[in-house]
Order: structure tokens, then C-alpha cells, then sequence
């Protein structure tokens, strides 16, 4: 396994570029030649195969949505009005956006994100907008600047898989939500051992790769948090767009996108 504060460097370092970048990207891998020719794949149509509506997509501010992720939160968090909801690792606002509408005027949503860049462009885009339930916070997954049993819903796309510390990340996740608060993720998940060469690539980290834990770890480790009612459910089909992430590796054989739900008692 590669050192954890090189894996935080390089997310960070990448994910950096990315928001600074209008170069093309492809799932949760950053990476332009990934899904073919700069011109052929656009972040819309990354979106459509993850699962959101053109309806969605034509709901959010240009810039926002910038093609990362491996799948939809939306579609399993149901959210209601006046909800508090924590998205980790918010990148551009894309998710915070969506879900802003679901909670409307009375309802919160909270981005929080560790990359500076990221946050910029997600705070211009809401300007932008003009989305005044939005409040997005400079913040790392294991210690997120949000106050104990503050949230209703958390949400996130493709991120936990990033951090080297995932226990912590579900502790957290477990401290700032509500008794009877709800986790609703959708990330990658390994579906087979990643071969070492994979665990010591430091760009397949940052491509939402190399950190991928198996559903039975996930499992353990968010009964560990205090969690109940844990459904992980593996989606086969992801393979397909897995496979672009990094041409050629084979990593479609090892890793999964899935949906995870979770419930604090």
C-alpha cells in the first residue's frame, strides 16, 4: 500500500488540475484520453450513463458538473424538504446543486471538499446561480468542519474510496448526522484483491482505483461506526465505464461502482 499522506498529495495534486482544467474527464478518472478524443465524450454524457437525467444535468450551473463520479446519490438518498444534507467531497457543486432543489428554501446543503481549487469553482458557481442554500467548507473527510448530529442525509460520489483513512471517514460521517440520519453513497467497491502493482499506483488512487475496499471491509467497518441497516449492493454493469478509467489494466476485473446505505440508529 502506498504511504497515506503521498495518496492525500496526489488526490489533491489531481484533483486540483482537474478544477483548474476544462479538459474532458471520464467517470471518477481524470484522465482527458480516457474515453477516447478530447471532442467525442462530453461530462453530459458521462453523467447520462452514471444514471442522472437530462432533466438534472440541465438543472445545474455550466461548470458544475464536470463528469467525476460513478454513479447517482440522488436517485437512492430521498431527500424531502428541509433537510440538512453533507456532501463529501463536493468538487464543483454538481450533487450540491441537485440536491439544493430537493431540500428547497428551508433545507441546507453542506459541500465540504479538500481541494482549494474545487472549492472555488464550487463557490462560483453558486454565485453564479445564484443557489443561496448552498455553504461550501475547505475540509478533509476524517475531520469535517460540520458540528456533531447536524445533518439529515450524507451524500457523496465516488470519494471515500480516495481517503486512506476510511474508518475515520465513517466515524465522522456517523458523529455529524442525526439519530435516525441516513447515508447515501455511491462509490466503488473491490470485487476481487487488487494485485500490489495497483495498490502502489499513485494515479490509480487518485482514479478511484487502487483505494477501492471490499463490500465485507465496508461492511465492518460501518457497523464499527455505530451504523445499522447497511446495504451495499455492487452494480455489474459499471464495468463497462470502469474499464475507460485505465485502458488497457484490466481494472473492470477487480473493481465495481456500487450504491451504500446506512442508517444511525
Amino acid at each position: 500500500m502506498a504511504d497515506d499522506e503521498k495518496i492525500r498529495s496526489a488526490v489533491r495534486e489531481t484533483y486540483g488540475k482537474v478544477a483548474l482544467s476544462n479538459a474532458p474527464l471520464c467517470g471518477c478518472k481524470p484522465q482527458q484520453s480516457c474515453c477516447g478524443k478530447p471532442q467525442d465524450v462530453t461530462a453530459k454524457d458521462i453523467s447520462l450513463v452514471l444514471g442522472y437525467s437530462p432533466e438534472e444535468l440541465a438543472a445545474v450551473p455550466d461548470g458544475a458538473n464536470m463528469g467525476l463520479g460513478c454513479g447517482n446519490p440522488q436517485a437512492i438518498a430521498a431527500l424531502k424538504p428541509g433537510e440538512t444534507v453533507l456532501d463529501l467531497g463536493s468538487g464543483g457543486g454538481f450533487d450540491c446543486f441537485l440536491a439544493a432543489r430537493s431540500v428547497g428554501e428551508k433545507g441546507l446543503v453542506i459541500g465540504v471538499d479538500m481541494t482549494p481549487e474545487m472549492l472555488a469553482k464550487a463557490r462560483a458557481n453558486a454565485k453564479k446561480a445564484g443557489f443561496a442554500n448552498v455553504d461550501f467548507r475547505l475540509g478533509e473527510l476524517e475531520n469535517l468542519p460540520v458540528a456533531d448530529n447536524a445533518v439529515d442525509v450524507i451524500i457523496s460520489n465516488c470519494v471515500i474510496n480516495l481517503s486512506p483513512a476510511k474508518q475515520r471517514v465513517f466515524d465522522e460521517a456517523f458523529r455529524v448526522l442525526k439519530p435516525g440520519g441516513r447515508l447515501a453513497v455511491s462509490d466503488v467497491v473491490a470485487t476481487a484483491d487488487l494485485p500490489d502493482s495497483v495498490k502502489q499506483d499513485l494515479a490509480l488512487h487518485a482514479g478511484c482505483i487502487a483505494g477501492a475496499s471490499s463490500v465485507n471491509e465496508l461492511e465492518a467497518m460501518l457497523a464499527n461506526s455505530g451504523f445499522a441497516d447497511i446495504r451495499i449492493q455492487p452494480k455489474d454493469q459499471s464495468r463497462h465505464f470502469i474499464k475507460d478509467w485505465a485502458p488497457g489494466k484490466g481494472v473492470e476485473d477487480f473493481v465495481a461502482s456500487a450504491s451504500i446505505e446506512a442508517v444511525k440508529p
